[in-house]
């Protein structure tokens, strides 16, 4: 069971999923209207480290961050 967490204005609750890996993950969020709008977009964290390969396996009580893209100065 992994965690998945959605920051700043995705606006989405966390959830808890059983996946095995990032691509899994992402076939599930498609699902989500509101979350699919922000997968091309946001930034992935596991367990606060930049993910970029989709096939990144995921172990029992990974944490993983949706990162969208933040601007400042």
């Amino acid at each position: 069971m992994i965690k998945v967490e959605f920051l700043g204005p995705i606006g989405l609750d966390a959830m808890e999923l059983e996946v095995a890996n990032l691509k899994e993950l992402k076939e599930i969020l498609a699902q989500n209207e509101q979350a699919s709008k922000w997968l091309e977009l946001c930034a992935v964290a596991i367990n606060d480290e930049i993910a970029s390969d989709i096939n990144t396996k995921l172990n029992d009580g990974d944490r993983i961050c949706i990162l969208p893209p933040v601007c400042g100065g």
